[in-house]
Formats: C-alpha cells, structure tokens, sequence
C-alpha cells in the first residue's frame, strides 16, 4: 500500500510507510493541544488520534468557560490515508512542522474555533515510555512536548471568545505514537490496574519548565524525565532552532510531592524540583485555579474513548458542570489543573495532568480508588 510520502527517502524498514510496525491493537499516532489564559477564564484542549490497526480516526475539541466543559467528537473509518487530519467538525493544519499549527472546529453543534498555535521553545524530547508487563509491553512509545502560544477565536452558543482580548493565551501540544495498553487486549488472568501519572508543563517569562513521573504501586518510578528551556518569540523561532537539543537542559533528577485533597484524587497543592548538571536546583510549587477533566476530550471518558470503533461516522456534542464532578467516577480521576506556579521569586502557569488508578504507597492510596486521607 503505496502513499506519496514513500516519494521521499524517510522510510524506516523496507515497507512503505503506511504499512504498520506492529499488529498489537494498541498502535497509535496522536497530537494533542492545551491553551488557557492566566487566571481560569478560558481553557481548551484538542486530541487527535489515528489507530491503524483498530482502522480508527477520531478527534475531539473541548473548551471550558464560565464553569461549563462543552466537547465536540468525531470517529471515522480510517482505512488508508492517515495523512487526511480531519474528521466530522475538527481540522488540523500543520502550516510549518514544529513551529505552527492551525486548528478548525466548523460550527456544526454551536461550539467552533479557528485557533493557530506558534511554538516559544525547542522541542523536548521525553525519554522513551517503555512498560512491561509479564514480559509483554504494554506501552512503548516515543512523546514530544513543545510550548507556545494561541491566537484566533472560539466561540460557544453565539458567544465569541477573540484569543487576544482574553490574551494572553499560552499551553503546550504534544506529539505521541508507538503502543500503548497492548498487554490490556490480551487474553490470561485478569488483575486491578495500577497507573500513576503526573506531567507538569510550566511557562514563566523567560523560560518553560517540564517533569513527569510514572510510578509502580510502591513508588518506584519506571519512567521519570525533567527539562528547562528558554522561552523565546515565535518570531524568533525557526526550525533549525527548535530541534537544536543543546538549547534544551535536561535534569539529572526529578521530585514531584503531589499533596491530594482530602478524600479525593484531585491535586490540592503540588512541589516539583528539577536538578540540575552544574546549576542550582529548580524548585516550583503549583496551586490549581482550575479543573479541566480530561474525559472532555476522550481520556477515560466511557462512550467516547479514544480509538473505539463508532461506525464509518460518528460525531456529537456534549458538555458538563464542572462544580458537579464527583471525584468518585472513575471517568473525572484524569485532570488537567490550571496552576499558577512560583519559583525563586519568579510567577508564572503551569497545567499539571495528574492520572491516579490502584495503589500508590507514598501517597496513602490502597485500592483501586480510595481518596486521600
């Protein structure tokens, strides 16, 4: 199965480049985008997949204003081009690979956007998530993360948010593939999930900062990864400037002291310290200002998973109260919190994603889903 991208030499194998690595199930191809002002009064957040072996393409838009989430979903049948980013409602335009992505949400359920995303940093380049499960991996993939800033509009319900009124809007996108919950499809004995997930991309004036951790039920840590990088103009940018890895400073060690609000699994207050190679320790403290669930766009949600066959077509709208989360459903455990972040004397933002299932000894969790004490 040919594609015009096998016209230039970046194969991989000696398979054309549709053809997929693996037949694990869980293969996937993922973007994802967030974008909020400084205070709450805006937050947003996009998640576009391609699942060639499950021959699934969906996407979904979620913007969360005035308290309210409102999600707009797409699914199609995807059973060749993966290079064709729409579906139903929601468009991506990768205008200049790793400096400028534009967004589209044609207004088809009364939730729409035209949003342009301009990168401020290099790319970092998370160390690999790899995880074993009796020998068989149940994830391995590579993640790109990159900071920058928003402009255009979204508008809910006749209402128009212009981007630069509200401004200014910063966030972060990433960029995911390879496998993940490959050993979840498989046949044999079943057992409780354990999945313990933070991941704090943080923006100051000058510079962004980023951690993450993935811990075993007794605290040890299979994955852990910690960076600092300038944060420059988009006018400054240039793609020779973004994948430069010398201008990305990447930390000898990573803490993150995660303190949960008293009966739940939601952040109430969080420390991260970055060390460093030959310069003084970086210490943030996080203090959310807002709830963004990630069910919005997909992540646990119960219907509307990511990579679930819905037919040749699917889209629909739905939306929810933020104040009536119950932080008992399993489907509102992934979040997404608006910080503001402090640092040496220095403000700043910070959306600090927190996904905590089973056990967890260091912070006192003991089974599937009991909250803090």
């Amino acid at each position: 199965m040919l594609h015009p991208f096998d016209d230039f030499p970046v194969h991989q194998s000696s398979a054309p480049l549709m053809h997929v690595f693996s037949d694990a199930p869980g293969v996937y191809d993922r973007y994802f985008y967030n974008g909020h002002d400084s205070t709450g009064g805006i937050f947003f957040a996009v998640a576009f997949g391609v699942y060639p072996n499950k021959q699934v393409m969906d996407a979904a838009f979620c913007v969360s204003i005035d308290g309210v989430q409102h999600s707009v979903r797409a699914s199609r049948h995807c059973d060749r081009d993966r290079t064709n980013l729409e579906v139903g409602a929601i468009r991506i335009e990768v205008a200049r690979p790793m400096l400028e992505h534009r967004i589209i949400v044609d207004n088809r359920f009364g939730v729409s956007a035209d949003i342009t995303w301009r990168a401020t940093s290099a790319l970092l380049e998370e160390p690999s998530f790899k995880h074993l499960e009796n020998g068989r991996p149940q994830m391995d993939y590579t993640r790109m993360t990159q900071f920058g800033e928003w402009s255009g509009w979204v508008e809910v319900d006749g209402k128009r948010t212009n981007l630069a009124d509200a401004g200014p809007i910063t966030g972060c996108r990433d960029r995911s593939w390879g496998v993940r919950n490959s050993a979840r499809s498989a046949n044999g004995p079943k057992k409780a999930p354990q999945f313990f997930w933070l991941w704090a991309p943080t923006t100051f004036d000058d510079e962004h900062t980023h951690a993450a951790i993935n811990d075993y039920a007794n605290g040890r840590s299979w994955h852990r990864s910690g960076a600092v990088t300038a944060r420059v103009a988009h006018s400054s940018t240039s793609t020779e400037s973004v994948l430069d890895d010398t201008k990305v400073d990447r930390c000898t060690a990573v803490r993150i002291e995660p303190k949960w609000t008293t009966g739940t699994r939601w952040l109430e207050s969080a420390t991260v310290t970055l060390e460093r190679w030959r310069a003084e320790p970086i210490v943030v403290t996080h203090t959310p200002l807002l709830r963004f669930f990630m069910r919005g766009i997909g992540y646990t949600h119960p219907e509307w998973g990511h990579g679930e066959w819905k037919g040749e077509f699917s889209e629909v709208r739905d939306e929810f109260v933020v104040a009536d989360a119950n932080p008992a459903d399993p489907s509102m455990l992934h979040l997404q919190n608006l910080c503001r972040v402090e640092s040496n004397g220095k403000v700043g933002t910070s959306v600090f994603e927190h996904l905590v299932i089973g056990p967890h000894e260091p912070s006192g969790f003991n089974s599937i889903l009991d909250g803090a004490h």
